[in-house]
């Protein structure tokens, strides 16, 4: 007998893949719609995990512990997967316009593209500086570096870390920890390496209690990581080459500059510049506006999740936590709007638990006004509760 093909009656279309995506991937795969066709438009075809990424850094986890690969996550969920770049949408005929000439149709669409940190008001900076995201370009820099110091670890090395949020202390501790692995290694003197953390405000981390600025700064100090506080990053601009290394300069508007081998530029997020020409109602730094319900204010049938969503009613800091809890919301949306029924509101929670690494297999553990100090045992805990998330996309 002859199995009857289900007719596509609606187009239900993710562009990024993203962590409030992946899960809503896994969770059609394991409880998909008839008559509803899944296409995922992704620029790479693995995502990093944010949980995970500073780990990895500090040569914790290799690179497959902490990326998914949306390919067999798309088979899982029988979604279409296309590896493109949207430039554009065509929000009164809803089309999605991709870079490669590619115009994808759909009924439903949900946007999960992350951030970018902003560097566009900054002189040089796009030119010289290496963005945190894409992460799949910061890692190839990185990697880059670390063997270049592998191979001359006698070479003194200097490198800059601008911006002083969560993202940019973790990212300063995890790559010195790396980096002094390396120089130990090969018996080299650490004084060979100097990392810069540079933050315009006069405090590190300010979307965090007082208490974990403290052991914060007192960490960076000890580790002999110079800080740069209440210094604004005006110009950068690459010096006359010493030798073969590359030097670049950067000035603050202070006066102060400061000679550096390598910079990662980890400010502020802003959203890419696109989404400005779509008309979909955004914030002041370009991100989506979205309901309760993750449904964008303007627009019905677009939804919006992750770093790229500001909640209206529940503005929360751009984090990792804030995505993932919200892939289940979404997909209960998703399924209830494709099927003509009311939509739920979600509400995220006002305090959460935050475990940052130290860079040492250490964390510290933080919620509200409680903070616990770097401990050996609250990095296990980060390391179960990670390593739980990705087993979840792991497809043999």
């Amino acid at each position: 007998m002859q199995q009857k093909i289900q007719p596509i009656v609606k187009d239900l279309v993710l562009i990024g893949g993203g962590h409030s995506h992946a899960i809503v991937m896994k969770m059609f795969g394991m409880k998909p719609l008839p008559g509803v066709r899944l296409t995922l438009i992704t620029a790479a075809s693995e995502t990093a995990y944010s949980g995970m990424l500073p780990g990895h850094i500090a040569g914790f986890y290799t690179h497959d512990e902490c990326h998914i690969d949306l390919r067999p996550l798309a088979n899982f969920a029988q979604a279409q997967l296309y590896i493109d770049t949207v430039v554009a949408l065509d929000l009164e005929n809803n089309k999605v316009l991709c870079a490669n000439g590619l115009a994808v149709d759909f009924d439903v669409l949900s946007v999960d593209i992350g951030s970018t940190p902003a560097t566009i008001s900054v002189s040089g900076a796009a030119e010289y500086a290496i963005a945190a995201k894409p992460v799949s370009q910061l890692l190839e820099h990185w990697y880059e570096l670390i063997a270049a110091v592998g191979k001359n670890p006698q070479e003194p090395i200097s490198i800059a870390i601008v911006g002083g949020g969560a993202g940019g202390v973790e990212l300063a501790l995890a790559m010195r920890s790396r980096l002094h692995q390396i120089l130990d290694k090969t018996q080299q003197p650490n004084q060979n390496l100097k990392v810069h953390l540079f933050q315009r405000g006069q405090e590190l981390m300010p979307n965090y209690h007082q208490s974990v600025r403290h052991q914060f700064q007192q960490i960076l100090t000890d580790r002999g990581i110079k800080l740069h506080l209440g210094e604004t990053v005006c110009k950068i601009a690459p010096k006359i080459p010493k030798e073969t290394k590359e030097v670049f300069e950067i000035k603050c508007e202070s006066g102060l500059k400061v000679e550096c081998n390598k910079i990662f530029w980890v400010t502020q997020a802003s959203a890419p510049e696109w989404l400005k020409t779509t008309g979909l109602g955004t914030d002041e730094q370009g991100f989506i506006l979205v309901e309760d319900t993750l449904q964008s204010q303007t627009h019905p049938q677009v939804f919006a999740s992750g770093d790229i969503a500001t909640m209206v009613n529940h503005p929360r800091p751009k984090a990792g936590v804030f995505a993932v809890r919200q892939g289940k919301p979404l997909f209960e949306n998703l399924q209830r709007i494709l099927l003509g029924k009311s939509l739920k509101p979600y509400r995220p929670q006002k305090e959460y638990l935050s475990l940052i690494g130290t860079g040492d297999k250490r964390a510290i553990a933080t919620r509200g006004i409680i903070t616990l100090p770097p401990h050996k045992l609250l990095w296990h805990y980060k390391d179960w509760i990670d390593r739980r998330f990705m087993e979840r996309f792991r497809f043999e």
